[in-house]
Order: C-alpha cells, then structure tokens, then sequence
C-alpha cells in the first residue's frame, strides 16, 4: 500500500537514517522504535507528507487517506467535541455544514431551496457513509473515555489531555486508509489503552505507531521498525520479539567480524614470519594481497544511537524509621470525594507503589503528603530526618514561565559548585555539547523529564516521591531509570501505570479502593497472586469493570441480598438454578425482540435510501418533504444504534449465564 525507496533524511552533516526500503501491508501494525533524536518522529513526518527527504521516495495511491494524529490540542476551542471529532474528514464535515445550512435556509424560504447542491452535497455525504459518522464518532469517544453528556460541549472545557483524546477520536473517526500515530497513549488510562488495541487490532489498513510502552508495543505490533545505526531495519513480530532478533543479530555479526580478525592475525603472522625468507617469499607476498583484500571487506559495526541515561541517587543520610505518616486524609472535588480517610504508614526501605484505578486520588494522596494540596481532613506527617526528592506528573510546569537555560536552572540548585560540576550531571542525563544552553521552554518532554531527574539527585534525597516518572521517557531511559532506583538506597513512594516498571522495583503494595485500603507486603507478583486482581493489566481490569457494572445494575440488584458474599462458581442451590434457567428463557425472549425491531428499524432504512436514489426524486419532493426524511433517517439510525448495543449486551448476559463466572 506503502512503498519506501532508498528513503535518506540528513539535517546538514548529521544523517538519520539513509538506504531505507521497505513496505507497509494492510493488516500489519509497525512499531516504530529508537532512542529520542534517532529520527522516529521525523520518518513518521516524511511518510505523511509534512517533511520532504532528503534522497529517496514515499509511493502512496492519491486516493490513499492517510490518518495523523495532531498535537495541537488549542486548535478547535471554541468547537464541540463531537464536531472536532468529526472535522477529522474534512470533505465529509464542510459537506455536512452546509446540508445543514441549506436546509435551515429552505425552511425560511422554500423557494431557495438549491436542488442542485443539495444532490451533490447528498451524494458526498453517502460516499463517506455520512450518516453513520456521528455515531461512530461517539462509539469513539467513549472507548477514549470521552462519556456521552459532554459530547455537546465545548473543547474549551477539557484539559489538556482530554483534547488529546478528541484529536486521537478524530484521526480514527475520520475513516483513514493508513495510521500514523505519535504516542497514542500519551494521557490515555488502561481501559482506553485497551479500547485502542482492539481498535488497531481490527484496523485493516497499515499502521505505525510510535511508543514507549512496552506492553502496549507487544500487544500491538505485528513488526517493528527500528531506527538506529543511521538506518531502518524491519523485524518480525512484536517488542519483545525484535529485542531478542537483535541482540541476537548484533553478536553474530560481532562474532563474524571477530573471526575474520583472527582470520586475517593468522595470515599475517604467516607473512611477518616468512618474509624474508626468499623460498617463502612468493607465498608471503600472495599472503599479503590476500590481508589487504580481507581487511578492505572488513567493516566495523557502527555504534548504536540508543542511550541510556545515569540515574544515581546517593542519599545524605538515613532517614528515621517511621518516613511518612497519614492519618485520616481526606479529599473531596466539589461533591466528589476521592479519599475516604487515608492511614497509612511508610518506613524506611519501603519501595511502596500505589495502586487503584484511574480517579481514585492516587496522585491526589501524594500531592497532599507533599504539601502541594490541602486535605480536607486529617494530614500528613513526614518523620526525622527525611529529605524528600518530588518527580510530580505534571512537574513540566515548574519550569515554565522562567527565562533560564538548562545549565543555569539547574546551577541554582548547587550554587557553590563550579560549571564543570553542572555539567557533569547534566552529561550523566544525557544533555552534552551545547545542550546546556537550551532555555527551559525549548526542551522536549524527554529532556525536562531527565533534568529534573537530575536536580533531583544533587538534593541527595533519602526518600523519592514518583508520580507516573515515565510518561514522558523513551524505552531506554525507562530501563536506565529502573537500574538506577534497584540501586538507590532509600525510600521509595510511587505511582505509575506501567506494569513493567511497577513490577521492576515495588516491595510493598498498597492499593486504594472507594471502600478501603489494602495495604500488601510483597512484590507486584506477589500481590497479583495474592489478590487475584491486576489494575495495571488491562485485559484484567476491562473484565472487572464490566462484571462490576453487570453485578451493579438493576437486575443484580434484585436478585442478590445485601451483606452476603458472593458463592464460588459451581456453588448454586437448587433455587439459585431454577431462577438461572428462568432468567435464561427471559433473555432469550428478549433478544428475539431486539432482533426483529432492528430488523424492522433496518427495513425502513433502507427504503428511505431507496427513495432518496430515485434520478427525479429532488427535482420533484418539496424541501419540507426532504428535511421530513432526512430527520426520519437520522432518528431511525440512532435507534439502530441503541437496538444494537442493547442486543449485544443482551448477548454478553445470556454468556455470562450460559457459562457463569464465579
């Protein structure tokens, strides 16, 4: 679908990647890898049409839509959310506008009625399966975890990462051809991490995603594109699978090298013994051309552009015993309160993870514990001699608004030491050259991240308070930022959604409910086995939250008393499978009834379309006739819509029943 020809990208002498060649199939899902300025972003650009390369070509049909995820998400302000999300097919929405527009305008005056463009606006509306736009732009939103009542409102409402969402709905609910997303899950919580996957998974088109998250990269990639030793190398199979290929590849390849080595040493050492020797001389000689000619073939492996930061956090001194204490914390957001009277307990050595689903006021806890947000009740007590370290999520606004470079912020953190000390630890962040001199507004997310890692470490810390650290880093400063807490001899406080860096470094989970809290002692493994619950695996907690709301409604309700546990599957009375069998035979009748209502629904669908197709049908209907069906088609869709999601959750019930689980 997408063709690759000896693409090269060069910014003056530096070359990103040169004698690339490669395909993008339908079905497939590349992972697009490499350390940050490897040229990732910049490939991405060059298949999108937004940056031109240096050498090389991108083949694509003209008619080929390809998807891009934006990041400016000021753009559609004063827009409703739904409307950004549809603005994502430009042709479909201005068609739509206007249909809108002209409608409006007929009904003032029927005589104005324009038969001529509202057939040709008609015509491209159904090219671009314009009625079921809406709905399907809803569908995707609430898989973003955008719900319902706030479609109809303004952009202007949302934060930050909410309209990154919308501008995420927007590229999928704009019926692409090809996808190409920067960071998908950038502010996305498990469940629409999830939602995603099963979106790209049904994809048919190609699509190339970059991303820092493991889990995500080995559920989602079908190959991976690795940009690295100024190249472009396509692996088969997912993250993990391309780890181990090229680990692999690289020490065959070193073990190649090193054997033309010896190859080469041998024969030489053949030439410097014989030389001189006129009987051996011949022989020498044709030894020699053979050296040269082995030795021109000989190719050193370049170096990797991949590098990992040196995390290294050295404590001042030991902390008390006791760390932290909370005792009776509570927190409300106007008439939402997300904690109910938090006590708890840290001591020294503790690597504590906090854990619970997305809004439970995990961040909340420890914002409070930093003083960055007053409890509504009770409080936090910090103990003796503890120097905390703070990595906030939103940490990139300390640095905004100040005209400082990075060397120079930094500096202010140790103002009696010299320049060669600054940028010692700046170089341990990767920061080298004249990066230094970048001013705090310029940075990358990247490089905040690990210059405030940085300063983090010259306050020489006993205790570190971690909010999501890795949102903002790329695989290898994740791992590096991994080594370097295994060896740091303090106190850990962390939360984070990725369940690899969770289970890397935790030995103590406590896991926040809205009824109370689980306090673990043991490793993320440990916990998982324990409680048989994992809010951080996503299969796991899109199970729960619908078992959960199933157990939750209505129906549940009614039929379970208050107060008593539930029984172990298998454990059912006689009772218990008699009201089972009757509430089987009553889902079944209700999915008959579903099925022939949609099909009824259906039927009238189609011959609305039916009549909107006739040659004269425009020429000859009334203006009010027309707005008449249009408002009849769109009604009748919407309760297709509803009959459907109804039948399928009839259908999950019936499963449940069919096969409980316990």
């Amino acid at each position: 679908m997408i063709s690759v020809s000896n693409l090269a990208k060069a910014y003056g002498d530096r070359t990103l990647f040169a004698n690339v060649s490669f395909q993008l199939d339908p079905g497939e899902r590349y992972g697009l890898v490499g350390a940050n300025g490897s040229g990732k972003t910049t490939l991405l650009n060059v298949l999108a049409g937004k940056q031109e390369p240096t050498e090389g070509t991108v083949s694509l049909p003209k008619s080929l839509r390809v998807g891009v995820l934006r990041q400016d998400h000021f753009l559609f302000e004063s827009e409703e959310i739904l409307g950004a999300t549809l603005m994502g097919n430009p042709e479909l929405w201005k068609a739509m506008v206007e249909k809108e527009a002209l409608l409006s305008r007929a009904q003032a005056d029927p005589d104005a009625f324009d038969v001529d463009r509202f057939s040709e606006l008609e015509e491209t509306i159904q090219r671009h399966d314009g009625y079921a736009a809406e709905a399907r732009a809803a569908t995707i939103l609430e898989g973003l975890g955008l719900p319902t009542e706030v479609h109809r409102e303004r952009m202007s409402t949302l934060s930050g990462g909410f309209k990154l969402r919308v501008l995420l709905a927007q590229v999928l609910a704009s019926a692409p051809d090809v996808l190409l997303l920067d960071e998908p899950t950038n502010h996305l919580d498990i469940l629409s991490i999830r939602w995603l996957e099963k979106f790209l998974a049904d994809f048919k088109g190609p699509a190339v995603v970059i991303s820092h998250d493991h889990r995500f990269l080995d559920n989602v990639a079908t190959r991976i594109l690795d940009v690295d030793y100024e190249t472009v190398t396509a692996y088969k199979g997912n993250y993990g699978s391309f780890v181990e290929a090229k680990k692999a590849e690289r020490e065959r390849r070193e073990k190649e090298i090193e054997s033309r080595e010896k190859e080469i040493a041998h024969h030489q050492e053949f030439v410097d013994r014989f030389r001189a020797k006129a009987s051996k001389a011949r022989q020498a000689q044709s030894k020699l051309r053979m050296i040269e000619k082995k030795a021109s073939q000989l190719e050193a492996l370049p170096g990797s552009s991949r590098r990992y930061p040196s995390f290294r956090f050295e404590p001042v001194r030991p902390s008390g015993r006791d760390v932290l204490t909370l005792k009776g914390v509570r927190r409300s957001f106007g008439d939402r309160e997300v904690l109910h009277g938090v006590d708890l307990l840290v001591r020294r050595g503790d690597r504590l993870a906090v854990m619970g689903p997305n809004g439970i006021g995990k961040s909340t806890l420890l914002k409070i514990a930093m003083g960055e947000l007053e409890a509504d009740a009770g409080g936090a007590t910090w103990g003796y001699e503890t120097h905390v370290g703070y990595f906030a999520q939103d940490h990139r606004e300390a640095l905004e608004g100040i005209d400082q470079s990075a060397e120079e912020w930094l500096w202010t953190f140790c103002p009696g030491k010299d320049r060669g000390f600054v940028r010692g630890h700046m170089g341990l962040m990767l920061f080298s050259g004249d990066d230094g001199k970048k001013r705090l507004s310029a940075l990358s997310g990247g490089e905040a991240a690990r210059l405030v890692f940085s300063r983090i470490a010259l306050q020489r810390p006993n205790v570190l308070v971690l909010d999501e650290p890795t949102n903002h880093l790329d695989l290898e400063s994740i791992e590096a930022l991994v080594e370097g807490l295994r060896g740091y001899d303090g106190t850990i406080i962390l939360v984070s959604h990725d369940r690899w860096f969770v289970s890397q470094l935790a030995t103590r989970i406590v896991e926040i409910r809205a009824e109370a809290i689980l306090d673990y002692q043991g490793t993320y493994e440990e916990y998982v086995h324990f409680s048989g619950d994992d809010h951080l695996d996503i299969d796991t907690v899109v199970l729960k939250a619908r078992r959960e709301k199933r157990q939750t409604g209505p129906d549940a309700a009614k039929g379970k008393p208050k107060g008593k546990p539930a029984r172990r599957q298998g454990a059912q009375t006689g009772g218990e499978r008699r009201g089972a069998r009757s509430g089987l035979v009553r889902l079944e009748r209700r999915r008959d009834e579903l099925t022939t209502a949609i099909e009824a629904a259906e039927e009238r669908l189609a011959e609305i379309d039916r009549t909107f197709c006739q040659p004269d049908y425009y020429d000859r209907a009334p203006s009010e006739e027309v707005a008449d069906l249009e408002r009849s088609r769109a009604a009748l869709k919407a309760e297709v819509e509803a009959l459907v999601e109804a039948w399928e959750r009839v259908e999950r019930d019936l499963d449940e029943l069919s096969d409980p689980v316990g």
